[in-house]
């Protein structure tokens, strides 16, 4: 089973992200920031990931840090989970509506790390969570798990419909992504033979 588990302790977070690729989508999260931990309980249940997710982090300051690197840490903990990536799809894509907004999301599991973020928010919070802070998640997440990632809000004018557009879209795209090809199984789905 693809599955794997990351410590990561710096002097301003601690966090332990353990996942299994091959799951049902249970999720468990204990970080202090609950509107991220319902976006990432999207990622859980629309990728069919089982994640249990610890942080403690220097929240008094603000939630930067720990934002961060829990995209970090996730990304790292998809990358070791991969292994080889022989016989996954590598590619994935995905539209997901909410009311008024709509996102799309298209992942490479490329090896290579590139991220295009297309949000433009209504807003900078929601609730007390700072918006701009999702950019980051998903930068630390595509610089670790080495993928190439576009995230396209295409309409909204909810904040809290746009970004969960954006977690689900993302979630079903890394299944998809994920994904074992069962007539690829030895194979890389690469002409270079790598990823």
């Amino acid at each position: 089973m693809r599955i794997a588990e990351v410590n990561r302790n710096t002097l301003e977070t601690q966090i332990q992200v353990v996942i299994n690729l091959d799951g049902s989508g249970n999720s468990s999260f204990d970080t202090g920031l609950p509107f991220l931990e319902h976006m990432m309980d999207q990622i859980a249940r629309h990728g069919l990931i089982d994640m249990d997710v610890r942080a403690k982090g220097d929240l008094q300051i603000d939630a930067h840090h720990t934002v961060e690197d829990l995209g970090i840490t996730l990304g790292q903990a998809v990358r070791q989970a991969l292994g080889d990536k022989k016989g996954i799809r590598r590619y994935g894509h995905a539209y997901v509506p909410l009311d008024e907004a709509l996102s799309r999301v298209v992942i490479d599991l490329s090896g290579r790390p590139g991220l295009s973020y297309e949000v433009d928010f209504q807003r900078a919070l929601v609730g007390n969570f700072d918006v701009d802070l999702f950019h980051e998640f998903f930068q630390g997440f595509v610089n670790h798990a080495l993928v190439t990632l576009h995230i396209d809000n295409l309409k909204g004018d909810n904040a809290h419909h746009q970004i969960e557009t954006v977690f689900k879209a993302f979630g079903r795209a890394l299944r998809q992504a994920l994904e074992l090809d069962s007539r690829m199984l030895n194979e890389m789905p690469s002409t270079k033979g790598s990823l």
